[in-house]
């Protein structure tokens, strides 16, 4: 007779198991350093993420005794800690977006049409996204960032940001309103009627 499945460990309770025993701090890294990797890559580029990865584990793993094991979730600390190491990095991030201003537009061709079609909008859209990138506050951008490539809710990026869930939204609307002013107010994603 097999065993039910259990359900996963929470993270908070993990990081309080991994202060007795810090292997356990390893599952962490298993459920979300592909997550953070993508996050980081997106604003840095491949060459810095795994490095930037890393040292957000190190980091994180150097201050899970002070980590409120009440919260289940440890993705907003986590993204927390690789936003504020990002900050460090601000030069590169803007190198980068000015290097998408550049780049040429990539024509991805698949099926179906419309797939191909939102693909080829996407990718025109790319510089004029770059250069509101660029042209956003760094708390700006690191809300927009957290809440659109990381899928956080208004309360996790406040978690991470350590800021009042007021000021992310403040925040989130500005950054909207800016990124929507380069695009004349218009949503490149959707077709015009």
């Amino acid at each position: 007779m097999t065993a039910p499945p259990t359900a996963p460990t929470s993270d908070g309770a993990l990081i309080a198991e991994s202060r007795a025993d810090p292997e356990a701090f390893a599952t962490l890294f298993d459920r979300y350093s592909g997550m953070l990797y993508r996050y980081v890559s997106r604003r840095l580029g491949p060459e810095v993420a795994e490095d930037l990865v890393g040292e957000t584990f190190l980091v994180a793993f150097a201050r899970r005794k002070h980590y409120d094991v009440a919260y289940a979730d440890a993705r907003p600390w986590l993204f927390g800690i690789a936003t504020k190491l990002i900050s460090r990095h601000r030069r590169t991030e803007a190198a980068r977006y000015r290097a998408l201003l550049r780049s040429p537009a990539e024509v991805i061709v698949e099926s179906p049409a419309n797939r191909v079609a939102a693909g080829v909008t996407a990718q025109a859209s790319r510089p004029a996204l770059a250069r509101a990138l660029t042209e956003l506050s760094a708390r700006d951008r690191d809300v927009l960032l957290l809440i659109a490539w990381s899928d956080l809710s208004y309360e996790e990026v406040a978690r991470a940001l350590d800021i009042p869930i007021g000021t992310v939204r403040s925040r989130l609307n500005r950054a909207r309103r800016k990124v929507r002013a380069k695009f004349g107010d218009l949503n490149p994603m959707h077709e015009e009627e």
